[in-house]
């Protein structure tokens, strides 16, 4: 394993993603913190802003962009993260590990090419990519899912419904994020046809050729982090087979987890963990599913992609406990 230490810059490190990266990386045994850049924030301490890190080393927002990190989060919005990087130059050895949605599986036409960073599906192109485009809260869970299944060629058309927090859909304000409206509700939205297919597809396509629809319902739920999905398919395996074969595929993958008992949300929460439990109900299997969408769905699946891309241990740093009571 490598015992180098790395410098690390984050873009975009006000919001939701960026705060959950500054808290792991504060504590990663081999990466220090270069900067962390907002132009809104430039030098304000960064606990002006992510209050929970009261007390931890002081870290000032920048506007500057110092060209010597190893490796660079992009903690931008969607669509912003491609126009970010034509506005600006980066050097060719720096590693780039995008969060937005601008890269998954695709390229920018400018010469950069992003390996898809779902570490159970792709660890070996991970460790040997440049640059890495983060999965989808909903496409992470939802693909840890279903990837078995792929794998066994035996996916047959699924239906999904999934339920995420409030930090899901960032830190800009609507009417959905308001607490007199979140609070005691629950609300359907982009019904079949949430943006996170598309990804789901693309990976599933290469464990199983015609992979099968999935009809994924998304709703927001009133509570501010995680992610709980069940999805229920057709299929000729039994309950110990079913678990069986989970167990295998995720054998080698040191952050999913099959429980023999239901999951909870809580379970999962403040972890970069996936639990699943599934079972035979007449002839379907159900598969739940539970991560936090901050973490296992975002900044913690980036750090484990980074530690895979540097040879670090894949767990460093992300040593979590779930937030259980």
């Amino acid at each position: 394993m490598n015992n180098t230490m790395i410098n690390a810059g984050i873009i975009g490190g006000a919001g939701y993603t960026g705060g959950e990266l500054l808290r792991i990386l504060l504590q990663h045994p081999a990466v220090q913190i270069r900067f962390v850049h907002s132009r809104s924030h430039a030098g304000q301490a960064v606990s002006s802003v992510h209050r929970d890190l009261l007390g931890w080393p002081d870290i000032r927002f920048s506007s500057e962009l110092p060209d010597d990190v190893d490796v660079l989060f992009l903690c931008v919005g969607h669509g912003e993260a491609k126009k970010w990087l034509s506005e600006h130059a980066i050097p060719g050895n720096t590693r780039i590990i995008d969060l937005s949605q601008d890269h998954r599986w695709a390229s920018t036409g400018d010469g950069r090419t992003f390996c898809y960073g779902l570490p159970e599906a792709n660890r070996a192109a991970i460790r040997e990519a440049q640059h890495i485009a983060n999965p989808g809260c909903f496409a992470t869970a939802i693909q840890l899912a279903l990837l078995p299944l792929a794998a066994a060629q035996c996916m047959q058309e699924v239906h999904l419904f999934g339920i995420t927090g409030a930090t899901g859909a960032g830190q800009s304000l609507q009417a959905s994020s308001h607490f007199s409206w979140r609070s005691n509700n629950i609300q359907a939205y982009k019904t079949l046809q949430h943006q996170h297919l598309y990804e789901i597809g693309k990976t599933l396509e290469t464990f199983q050729t015609n992979v099968p629809p999935i009809n994924f319902v998304p709703v927001r739920g009133d509570f501010a982090r995680g992610i709980y999905l069940t999805a229920y398919t057709r299929s000729d395996w039994s309950q110990e087979e079913a678990m069986q074969q989970y167990r295998s595929f995720y054998a080698d993958h040191p952050f999913t987890h099959l429980s023999d008992s239901p999951i909870d949300l809580k379970q999962s929460v403040n972890t970069n963990n996936c639990l699943i439990y599934t079972e035979r109900v007449g002839d379907k299997i159900v598969i739940h599913a539970c991560i936090d969408n901050l973490l296992k769905g975002a900044s913690g699946q980036a750090v484990q992609n980074m530690n895979l891309m540097f040879g670090f241990e894949e767990t460093a740093g992300l040593h979590l406990k779930a937030s259980a009571f």
